[in-house]
């Protein structure tokens, strides 16, 4: 066997091993992705989508792109995964619709309320009871999510790919940063634990003293005032 043959054997039995060591990072994504969607999308789709995330990432990672391994193989994961999400359109054109209405609500409450609307001011807008307006936010979850994580993944790709899209990319943050500063103190506290600290609702739920499903009342309502705001970027 020749030095070429015997560095390539080297080289994929490495990649094999970054693989096997970071299969549990696919099935956390998967989980927390899983959460929030329909139950009409299976966890070992996601997972098999974001496999291949992580074979992408493991084939093209390079230390020079300035982010850990983990970091980059986790975007590319998850992006595996949306991408997979959106070939499926999973979300029918009614839920989509449904997801526009309640963004406009929010803008036209906190219009008329001079600054943060609360759910039953929404719920007026919408001319619909609280409890209607609560189901609808259910029914929305998993549209309002990928929403804000599709956002997000295509500018953190942006951000580790190309250098051009640099201002860009700061702009979007600095905007996106200033809205969620600006949310309900419980509201904010939610997307921090979720996103930032990664935990699921069921954590959140323990750490408020609310039920699971408050949680995710308050998670979808965040971001629905979230992509109100945003409709400018997207």
């Amino acid at each position: 066997m020749n030095a070429a043959s015997v560095y390539a054997s080297h080289q994929k039995l490495q990649q094999n091993e970054q693989i096997a060591q970071h299969l549990g990072l696919v099935k956390r994504i998967a989980l927390h992705l899983l959460a929030r969607l329909p139950s009409s999308v299976e966890l070992d789709d996601l997972q098999q989508s974001g496999l291949l995330g992580l074979l992408s990432a493991v084939r093209s990672y390079s230390p020079e792109q300035g982010a850990s391994f983990e970091t980059y193989a986790g975007i590319r994961i998850k992006g595996a995964m949306l991408d997979e999400l959106r070939k499926l359109s999973w979300a029918p054109r009614s839920v989509h619709e449904k997801t526009r209405r309640l963004a406009q609500a929010v803008r036209e409450a906190e219009r008329k309320n001079g600054g943060q609307a609360s759910d039953h001011e929404i719920a007026e807008e919408l001319e619909v009871s609280l409890d209607e307006y609560h189901r609808l936010l259910a029914e929305t979850a998993g549209s309002q999510l990928l929403f804000l994580e599709d956002t997000g993944l295509e500018h953190e790709q942006e951000a580790i790919g190309g250098p051009e899209s640099t201002l860009q990319d700061e702009r979007f943050r600095a905007a996106l940063t200033e809205v969620i500063d600006q949310l309900p103190k419980k509201e904010k506290m939610v997307m921090a634990l979720y996103y930032q600290e990664d935990m699921n609702l069921k954590e959140i739920g323990l750490v408020l003293e609310v039920s699971e499903s408050r949680v995710s009342q308050i998670h979808s309502q965040a971001l629905s005032r979230v992509r109100a705001k945003m409709g400018a970027w997207v």
